[in-house]
């Protein structure tokens, strides 16, 4: 396991408890009270540290190396239903944007998502989850293929952002976003998106008009990186964490101003730490979004979804 800089306290108190261990292991002296205390302790410190995260602490969870990513959800919640399906039909096939076919709890779905990499190898081969043009326009092949056959659409958010090179913008990169904006407002079947890691900027939207949105609890949705915002605003990346407090780009934010329709709980310590349980978590909310959608005509479904956000930003005095 590896630990952010503010969870070196709680590094300490597991490192004492398996020393604690071993030496009962090792000798006969009975260690278990002690155990105990530290345990105790631990639990207590690990709700204390995690009830009073800051906004730039959960920007840190939402990047860390343990985190489960796009394609562990896929696998976890699918299982060996998943089919992925490649290529935009036009150029080539983008390693940082997956799809494909997939069951959850029976239903099929069609599922996109942005997918990092494990190491250095995988990062580079993912493009550090980030997509080129041919990403964007593989997932709007992929959702215009769903509402062919009537099949609802999943997409799992996590990425720094599209990729912002000199060949992604040779090739169209901010229109194959619009592009994909436009046709998820009005595709004719029902849209489920979770931010599952980071939400960052275009690169974000290119897949995030749903009808329900939802985030899992230490990920974060912005216009900008913290520390993109920082070196705009003060030359620096020194005041990342005063640019993510004031860009109120946590979950609870979102909630709070109705950009999100909901926020996933996470175990204590966050989604890499309970695995299974997070996985759980996500799948019946997948469930339950989908069964509020379900019935609804096509004609409402495009309605309430054009409403929604059309309604986003509107300010009364």
């Amino acid at each position: 396991m590896e630990y952010l800089d503010f969870e070196l306290p709680i590094k300490e108190l597991e490192e004492q408890l398996e020393k604690c261990v071993i030496i009962g292991k090792e000798s006969d002296v009975d260690v278990t009270p002690t155990c105990k205390e530290i345990n105790k302790k631990l639990e207590e410190t690990k709700k204390e540290i995690y009830k009073n995260l800051t906004a730039w602490q959960r920007v840190q969870l939402s990047r860390h190396p343990n985190r489960p990513y796009t394609l562990d959800y896929i696998k976890a919640i699918c299982g060996d239903t998943f089919l992925e399906l490649h290529g935009d039909r036009n150029f080539k096939d983008d390693k940082a944007m997956i799809g494909g076919l997939g069951k959850i709890n029976g239903q099929s779905f069609m599922i996109v998502g942005q997918q990092k990499g494990y190491n250095t190898k995988t990062r580079q081969y993912r493009n550090f989850g980030m997509a080129n043009p041919e990403g964007y326009r593989k997932a709007l092949r992929l959702m215009k293929m769903a509402e062919k056959f009537g099949i609802p659409v999943l997409t799992l958010v996590d990425t720094p952002g599209a990729y912002p090179g000199l060949e992604a913008e040779e090739r169209g990169q901010g229109e194959a976003i619009a592009r994909n904006i436009f046709e998820m407002v009005r595709l004719q079947v029902p849209i489920i998106t979770i931010i599952v890691g980071e939400g960052a900027s275009g690169g974000a939207l290119g897949i995030g008009v749903g009808d329900k949105v939802y985030m899992l609890e230490n990920t974060w949705y912005s216009v900008i990186s913290p520390e993109s915002c920082s070196s705009i605003l003060w030359k620096s990346w020194e005041y990342k964490e005063r640019a993510a407090d004031a860009l109120k780009l946590t979950s609870s934010d979102m909630k709070k101003q109705k950009l999100v329709d909901d926020v996933i709980p996470e175990p204590l310590g966050g989604a890499h730490y309970d695995r299974e349980t997070t996985f759980k978590t996500v799948a019946e909310y997948i469930t339950k979004g989908y069964n509020q959608l379900k019935d609804l005509s096509t004609a409402d479904l495009i309605a309430q979804r054009m409403d929604k956000y059309s309604k986003m930003g509107e300010y009364k005095e």
